[in-house]
């Protein structure tokens, strides 16, 4: 206890740091201030430690629920999946990927006789971006050319096939370690398998991970009041990729491709607003061209020329969904249950993009920093 003239100290130790409290006659001046300071200042740190406690309860449920289910949980009663022999040329492959209404399918090599990776709708994209910017006179050649010799390109190794490798997850493996591989490998799409055989059952992706998690899942408590932007869940600020309706789809493929984004948030530069979003596996201008030849000439069209061409079904797998920033776990949770969303485009009260939130985010937000985990 410390002794000045006319006044009294008294300390209190907030976190480790002593503040001393006036209780003389100075008690109603400079004293009252000081004591009302620190009763603010241990109501604040006490309601921080309280929602900390509540959040790791919240990612410590989820991440149970995860390893208490396994991958082969996750799989629909009803589907398919359509393998790709590599000897097959790689235009008739994604025209059967259209066909069947999927985005992506294993590849099979007979010569060694396994799975050597996956190809997506996006690759036959990019392969597309390619021959537009290095050899366009030569996209005829698509029509003949395997998989496995666009595989084997060196020119190309850099530009397509993202899952080059056959990464898959045992049907019987918990449904924590399939969100890791996805997670950790920086991938999309993860074939859940039969180890005996090695047969593929399905390929999942983050969207029928969130899918099974917002249908299976209970919990009495109320665990996700936060809002999403205070979890920081998403990308926001300066991070965010945006583009204008008047520029190429070409531009906006860049884009996606220079950013490693699945899709892009279209704006009306005027204002801000925007009014949709283009995913990259979106597949309108293909689906519109009579050949290869005019499906690069397509990359020249504006967003806006596009869109008013788009249709609702696997050429077009994205719609616009918003959310404000203010939005609870919770409510995003409840919003996916009815709308089975990619992604959230969070705008302010004007619809000007603050951010986007994807399912991937949404689920590495449990994955990442749960009691007992690394954030790696």
């Amino acid at each position: 206890m410390d002794h000045s003239s006319g006044a009294t100290g008294i300390s209190r130790h907030l976190d480790g740091v002593a503040i001393q409290q006036l209780t003389s006659e100075s008690q109603h001046g400079v004293g009252v201030d000081l004591i009302e300071t620190v009763d603010s200042v241990v109501g604040s740190n006490m309601l921080q430690h309280e929602k900390s406690i509540v959040r790791e309860a919240g990612r410590n449920a989820i991440n149970s629920f995860l390893e208490e289910q396994n991958c082969f949980s996750v799989l629909r009663i009803s589907g398919k999946v359509v393998v790709f022999d590599t000897r097959i040329p790689i235009q008739l492959a994604f025209y059967a990927l259209v066909e069947h209404d999927m985005q992506c399918a294993p590849l099979w090599d007979p010569s060694i006789r396994q799975f050597v990776g996956l190809l997506t709708v996006t690759d036959f994209i990019d392969i597309l971006r390619y021959y537009r910017k290095t050899s366009p006179g030569e996209v005829s050649s698509l029509s003949t050319r395997s998989i496995q010799d666009i595989l084997s390109d060196p020119a190309l190794c850099h530009v397509t096939i993202k899952h080059r490798q056959f990464l898959a997850a045992d049907a019987n493996a918990t449904l924590k370690h399939g969100c890791r591989l996805l997670h950790q490998n920086g991938v999309d799409f993860l074939p859940i398998i039969l180890p005996d055989d090695m047969r593929v059952l399905s390929v999942v992706t983050y969207t029928n991970i969130l899918e099974h998690l917002v249908t299976h899942f209970r919990e009495q408590r109320r665990l996700f009041d936060d809002t999403i932007y205070d979890l920081g869940i998403g990308t926001y600020g300066a991070d965010v990729v945006t583009i204008d309706v008047n520029q190429t789809l070409a531009e906006c493929l860049h884009l996606c491709h220079v950013h490693d984004l699945s899709a892009i948030p279209i704006v009306d530069v005027p204002n801000g607003s925007v009014i949709n979003v283009y995913s990259r596996s979106d597949i309108t201008f293909l689906a519109t061209a009579t050949d290869a030849d005019d499906a690069i000439q397509n990359l020249n069209l504006t967003l806006s020329e596009i869109l008013a061409e788009q249709r609702t079904d696997v050429t077009t797998p994205d719609r616009l969904h918003t959310c404000s920033p203010s939005h609870t776990l919770q409510s995003i949770f409840e919003y996916f249950a009815h709308h089975r969303f990619n992604r959230l485009i969070v705008t302010d009260e004007r619809q000007r993009c603050m951010g986007v939130i994807s399912a991937r985010d949404l689920v590495a937000y449990f994955i990442d920093g749960a009691s007992g985990e690394s954030s790696s």
